[in-house]
């Protein structure tokens, strides 16, 4: 164990078929790191020997069949393993169910078939490795590993996936992209392409359902959550009908002064709202604030204020969280934290968190 505690970071297994015709596959292994460039720029740091001793499980898999896993120990920076019959139609896959601590990356003839397989059936990767899939690819991806265009082609089977663990690693690539590309001219592509993939599963699953008494439905933890995720994605990434339905349940909650919007979807909401909506939506969210008792809510409520696209409120609600009782002081970096989160609000948030630098830094 002491390579996994007394070394910094994890590494990255790279699993490359081999041409010739002896079913053998190239492993290797090396230090996983974000940033290349400061591999090169500080080499004393990124040690170059960095070995880690892996337990790497293996399975080989074709478009009807997945093979029992092997696994293979790790310990050198490069090996050469046999594994079950390899062909050009045979797809490999290490690190079955992510029981280990480290990322896998293939060659892309590999990524290609193993992309293939989620689109034609992927039920024959369990819910754990397509999760762990997405995870690694747009990681590797980001890291330099892999071209962008590999993780978005993969998502492309998104519209077939059931469950809730690739949706959410699905999902958690997808935002940070989003910020990277919120200022570029090219954002409108990406946007379009996301809202693709996520329309179809949106129209399936629909909000929330209410009963005749008003009170609403319970289902199954995980297909809540799913249907969480996927509304929120359509949402922010500007489905119509999404934008509708909750600008109509936030018009209903100030008409009536009922609040009807289910709880666990409040949060997308009452953001989606504020962002779309005019300036006495947000003083009506700002009052609730005041008035609400729950703790829970008043935290929903107060990241809510901060999804506004004016640059006015923005200011005014920074300035608040400071000089007004109404913001606890473990509130105040909240709101700096989720104003910077609005691409509108990141300039704002960073030039006041460095005026107010002394305030904040004393409290």
């Amino acid at each position: 164990m002491d390579r996994w505690t007394l070394q910094m970071g994890y590494p990255v297994v790279t699993i490359s078929k081999n041409d010739s015709l002896d079913n053998s596959v190239t492993i290797s292994q090396e230090h996983f790191i974000y940033d290349t460039d400061a591999k090169i720029q500080n080499p004393e740091l990124f040690n170059k020997s960095f070995k880690w001793q892996i337990p790497l499980t293996l399975a080989v898999g074709n478009s009807s069949h997945i093979s029992t896993e092997t696994i293979i120990w790790v310990s050198n920076k490069t090996e050469t393993h046999r594994v079950g019959h390899v062909d050009g139609e045979t797809w490999l896959l290490g690190n079955i169910n992510q029981t280990g601590y480290f990322r896998v990356n293939y060659d892309l003839h590999n990524w290609r078939l193993l992309i293939q397989q989620l689109m034609s059936n992927p039920t024959i990767i369990s819910v754990g490795n397509r999760a762990g899939l997405i995870d690694d690819v747009f990681n590797l991806a980001r890291a330099g590993y892999l071209p962008q265009n590999v993780p978005l082609q993969m998502i492309s089977y998104l519209s077939q996936e059931t469950e809730f663990l690739p949706w959410h690693a699905a999902s958690r690539a997808l935002y940070q992209l989003d910020k990277l590309l919120d200022r570029t001219e090219d954002h409108s592509l990406f946007s379009d392409y996301v809202l693709t993939q996520v329309e179809p599963k949106y129209l399936k699953l629909g909000w929330p359902a209410t009963s005749p008494d008003g009170s609403f439905m319970q289902v199954a933890y995980q297909t809540e959550e799913l249907q969480r995720e996927v509304m929120m994605l359509a949402c922010s990434f500007g489905n119509k009908h999404c934008h509708r339905q909750a600008v109509s349940l936030i018009s209903d909650w100030i008409s009536s002064n009922k609040n009807r919007i289910p709880p666990n979807v409040r949060d997308i909401v009452y953001c989606t709202g504020v962002s779309l909506m005019d300036e006495d939506v947000w003083e009506f969210i700002w009052m609730k604030f005041h008035s609400s008792t729950a703790i829970s809510e008043k935290k929903v409520l107060l990241e809510a204020l901060t999804c506004s696209d004016n640059i006015f409120l923005l200011n005014r609600l920074l300035n608040l969280s400071l000089t007004s009782d109404l913001v606890p002081d473990q509130d105040v970096i909240d709101v700096i934290i989720h104003v910077g989160r609005n691409p509108l609000g990141r300039h704002l948030a960073w030039r006041y968190f460095r005026e107010k630098w002394d305030i904040l830094n004393s409290r």
